[in-house]
């Protein structure tokens, strides 16, 4: 009665490290998804937030404003669209400048114009060149500005950048399903001996496959949720500290990550437990003493 007690506490005891090692992995794999989807928000964040700007002919009327602003709201690739009238660039460059133009000639020398937030499929130049000939065409739009050297610096920097992420997934993915897959082996190792007596004593390969297969998806499922909630306690401290964390951490963002720690979870735990018993299930009762 003491050796079958002793025998379920370190059962017990192996599985509890068993799920705190498997909680670490995963929680490392779901901080790679996070980084990888914030990347991916922080970039269409960037190219959204790249003004294009159309400078109005002066025989606008205001009714004419209206119209072209209602129209340029319709397209596609406008996220979202500003009038400046005249008045208020005057005001904008003298606060700017600490200096008002008027002082020094009789007119205002700035045009109305639109300041047009792009969406972010929209944010390159090979786009933003058609777009600028389209919106040329019409005769009460004088010419249309935007910073064509930083936009490029932007796309080619956010490129570099989602090339090093990818490497830096793929390579973290491998580690962790290594790592999992050692923490899985090692409580498998422990308990060959009575994988080889199940077979002895004629029990079938699905038998004996069983109880493991529902220890290891019983391990990936809590394992998961733990991950989830350690790495949702961390961005919840993190947004306290940088509130603009909302704008690139949304639900969606929170969903993905949690459902891949969630997947991963169940997937490797379960994977590297089959492959760990098919291993041991083929050797014979002498190849046991030689592992």
């Amino acid at each position: 009665m003491g050796r079958r007690h002793k025998k379920t506490r370190f059962f017990s005891t192996q599985f509890t490290t068993s799920c705190i090692s498997t909680t670490l992995v995963l929680v490392l794999l779901g901080t790679i998804v996070l980084f990888v989807l914030v990347a991916q928000n922080l970039s269409s964040y960037v190219r959204e937030n790249i003004n294009v700007s159309v400078l109005l002919s002066d025989d606008v009327a205001t009714e004419g404003v209206e119209q072209m602003k209602a129209d340029f709201a319709k397209r596609p690739y406008v996220k979202s669209i500003d009038y400046i009238s005249k008045m208020q660039a005057l005001e904008e460059e003298t606060e700017a400048m600490g200096v008002d133009p008027t002082e020094f000639i009789d007119y205002n020398p700035f045009t109305a114009s639109f300041e047009i937030k792009m969406n972010a499929q929209y944010a390159n130049n090979d786009s933003l060149t058609k777009i600028v000939r389209e919106i040329k065409n019409s005769e009460k739009v004088v010419d249309v500005l935007y910073q064509k050297d930083l936009l490029q610096s932007v796309n080619d920097n956010i490129r570099k950048l989602s090339i090093i992420l990818l490497i830096i997934a793929a390579l973290f993915t491998y580690i962790s399903f290594e790592l999992i897959n050692n923490t899985v082996r090692l409580t498998i190792f422990a308990r060959r001996f009575l994988i080889n007596t199940m077979k002895l004593v004629g029990a079938s390969w699905n038998f004996i496959r069983r109880p493991f297969l529902k220890q290891a998806l019983t391990l990936g499922i809590i394992s998961a949720l733990l991950a989830d909630v350690l790495i949702f306690v961390a961005l919840r401290w993190w947004a306290k500290v940088e509130p603009e964390l909302h704008t690139v951490v949304d639900w969606k963002v929170l969903g993905i990550v949690g459902a891949a720690v969630f997947v991963f979870g169940l997937l490797i735990t379960f994977l590297c437990t089959y492959v760990s018993l098919g291993k041991y299930l083929r050797m014979s009762s002498n190849e046991l003493y030689h592992v």
